[in-house]
């Protein structure tokens, strides 16, 4: 287990112990927290039964490293430009395959994650998730574009775009990533032309409302 510290100008503290602790002593006698509400959710991928949580484990300080800490050995620093489905100066626009919805994963060329923009980089990003939502929504086919950054696996941003298919309402909102790994990938070519449609709204530098 770990212990706290103190924000020193705040007195601001996240206390892991404490919430370990409290999420343990709510759960049941074989140490597992009980499935939550959003099992019932209409969008939750699975049913209810048979479903259960790992148990908690301790929490682990220091955190292991993530990938492409550093920028010396970062294997998306070192990518030559033709890896990528877009680029300028400042950002770089990747289109992995195979996915099962249009998925797009924005970055800075500068090597650094979110905390690590100054103010004017920060703006850029701004633009830039704006700009790549707007032309990925403007597919004929698109319902939604779903915006998301975690952090935990790697050290360089990166940002992802998720394409929630028109009518295809059990994937709404937080649960769409889980369907993208069940869902059957989309045919080359189909992909190809969604990568294309978006590349060209950029270039033209704008993308329809």
């Amino acid at each position: 287990m770990t212990g706290t510290t103190d924000d020193p100008a705040t007195g601001a503290t996240l206390d892991v112990e404490a919430l370990v602790a409290r999420a343990r002593a709510a759960a049941g006698p074989d140490g597992r927290a009980a499935v939550g509400t959003i099992a019932d959710w209409e969008t939750f991928p699975f049913e209810r039964e048979g479903l259960r949580l790992r148990a908690l484990e301790d929490p682990v300080v220091p955190e292991p490293p993530r990938q492409d800490e550093d920028a010396s050995t970062c294997s998306r620093c070192a990518q030559d430009d033709a890896r990528f489905a877009w680029t300028d100066d400042t950002w770089v626009l990747s289109a992995p395959r195979p996915v099962s919805v249009p998925t797009l994963v924005l970055g800075p060329r500068a090597h650094g994650d979110l905390g690590d923009l100054d103010d004017e980089a920060a703006g850029e990003l701004g633009r830039m998730i704006v700009r790549v939502e707007r032309a990925l929504a403007a597919v004929p086919g698109v319902g939604r574009v779903h915006v998301h950054r975690w952090g935990d696996g790697n050290g360089h941003l990166h940002v992802f775009f998720f394409a929630r298919p028109e009518g295809m309402v059990q994937l709404r909102g937080l649960v769409m990533p889980l369907w993208t790994h069940h869902l059957p990938a989309l045919p080359d070519d189909e992909w190809d032309a969604v990568v294309a449609s978006v590349v060209a709204a950029l270039d033209a530098g704008t993308a329809p409302r």
